[in-house]
This record gives C-alpha cells, structure tokens and sequence, in this order.
C-alpha cells in the first residue's frame, strides 16, 4: 500500500536523472531524504522500481509500469496548481520567468526596474538558461523564448523577429582588408557548431570557420579580442563595445521571440502584468531589433 503520495514527485526525479544525487539535487533534498523515499514506495509496492548499477539507476519491469501513473499524478497535481494560481485578481506573488541568459543580460534586466515601480508586490525570479523550460511541467510561469516557431501546448505571442549580422573589432577588419559580399576569403568566421551550414546563409559563405565558441557574450568578446568575426543577433552587437558592423554585410531576418504561458494562467493577473508590459516595452523598441 502507498501512503506517501509525495514518493512519486521523487521517483520520477530519480527516473529523469538517472540517480539518487541527480534526483535530491533537482529537488533541493539531500541524498538520504531520496533513498528513504524510494525505499518507502517499494515496501509500498512490494517491488524494486529500480535497479542500481554502476552505470546508474535503471528502471525495473515495475518501475517502468510506474512511470506512466507517476506522470499522470504530477500532470493532474501541476494542473491544479496552476488553476489556482491562475485565480489570482491582483498582481502580487511570486513570477518566474525562463529567459537565456543574452536576453536577461540586454533585455530583461534594464526593464525590471520599471516593471518593479509599476507592479512592487510581484516578485520575479529570472531564470537565466539556454535550455527550454517545459512550462508544462512548471518550471516556469513565463518563457521568453527565441525559436523560429514554437510547437508546444502553450500560449504564445510572438513579439517579432529580429536580425542578425557580422561584427568584428575595427583592428580585425583593418588587418583582413575589404570582403566582398558572397565570398569572404581571408577572413574567418568564429564558429558556432562543427557544422558549416550557417555559414552558408551569411554574406562570407567562404570565410574560414575557426574555434567553437557556444555563448554569444563570449563570441563578441572574441571577435572584440581579434579573433573573427562574430554572426549574432543584431541588438547585441550593435550594444557591445569594440565590435562594430562589418562593411559589405547585410543583415538577415533569424529568429523570432516569443512570450509564452501556460493555458492555465493566461487569467492569472501577475501572469498578465508581466506579458502585456514586456510585450509592449520590446516592440516599443523594434528598431533595435529590425534595423
């Protein structure tokens, strides 16, 4: 017989994880806390969800049967949590917001101050990563997300499409000399991914690709450095001291961002206060981002 309901929210951390340290860690528990509760839910079962090996953990015959119902038990417990969070007629209580880190940094941070004095009894907490938060399972109330389309079961605003472009300091550009559009020989492009098929889609299909550099702050500091020449988004660049517009290059439209909720909250009023002020001070700004 299961008594402790809360052993499957552990469970299924441990499942994700692929161990007891992964599992108490992305639950903010120590390691005994996890061993006593998976411990408690195979007397429960009368059965071993896992098997321990040195490879970690993996599931049992039952575990793998348990998985199913553990999920459906977060969903339906998630799905009442957020029903009640969304019921909430003033702007106050705490907001997470799932940003990558580029856009906490240049975007969202400068606006907190004002979104503050507007609305001081909501509380943020910016959760600065480039992996996609699955607002489904609430690992946020608010995502801004950048992605060309977005396919989850959400509600989405998408706030507009910015563009991207090459910079490099003016040192660089003065030892490499003029590039021509469509080629870019001499040059060198600071590389994005083993791939070279987004270097195909800039204006120096034929620039040399050099280093992986997987950050955009890190890419400017290099290209402010010497090291290349960096494609990133526009309203970074242009912001980022030592780096300027190569010549000869246009900018492309890239990407698109986006504002996205869960269906649950779209009535929650700090929900609400946040999407519609965001939305209105990045469009207020397009110009940044189109230009």
């Amino acid at each position: 017989m299961i008594e402790n309901w809360d052993n499957f929210r552990i469970f299924l951390a441990c499942y994700r994880t692929g161990s007891l340290r992964g599992g108490a860690k992305a639950l903010g528990v120590n390691h005994a806390t996890v061993a006593r509760a998976l411990k408690a839910l195979e007397d429960g079962l009368g059965a071993k969800v896992f098997h321990r090996s040195v490879g970690g953990l993996q599931l049992s015959d039952t575990g793998r049967l348990l998985v199913q119902y553990a999920e459906e038990i977060e969903q339906q417990a998630q799905h009442i949590h957020r029903r009640i969070a969304g019921l909430d007629a003033q702007p106050s209580g705490l907001l997470r917001v799932s940003v990558p880190p580029a856009l906490a940094q240049s975007l969202l941070a400068p606006e907190l101050a004002g979104f503050s004095q507007r609305y001081p009894n909501i509380e943020v907490e910016l959760l600065a990563t480039n992996r996609v938060s699955n607002l489904l399972r609430s690992e946020a109330d608010v995502s801004l997300r950048v992605a060309r389309n977005v396919t989850d079961d959400v509600v989405g605003r998408r706030l507009l499409r910015y563009v991207t472009g090459a910079f490099a300091s003016p040192d660089y550009l003065a030892r490499v000399g003029p590039l021509k559009a469509g080629d870019g020989q001499g040059a060198q492009w600071i590389g994005w991914s083993a791939s070279r098929d987004w270097v195909l889609a800039t204006p120096f299909p034929k620039a040399e690709v050099r280093h992986r550099l997987m950050d955009i702050h890190a890419q400017l500091e290099a290209a402010k450095a010497g090291l290349g020449m960096a494609w990133v988004p526009c309203f970074l660049g242009d912001q980022f001291d030592g780096v300027v517009r190569v010549p000869g290059a246009e900018p492309v439209p890239d990407f698109s961002i986006w504002l996205l909720l869960h269906p649950d909250l779209r009535h929650s009023a700090r929900v609400r206060a946040f999407v519609d002020y965001f939305a209105e001070r990045i469009t207020q700004q397009q110009h940044r981002f189109t230009a």
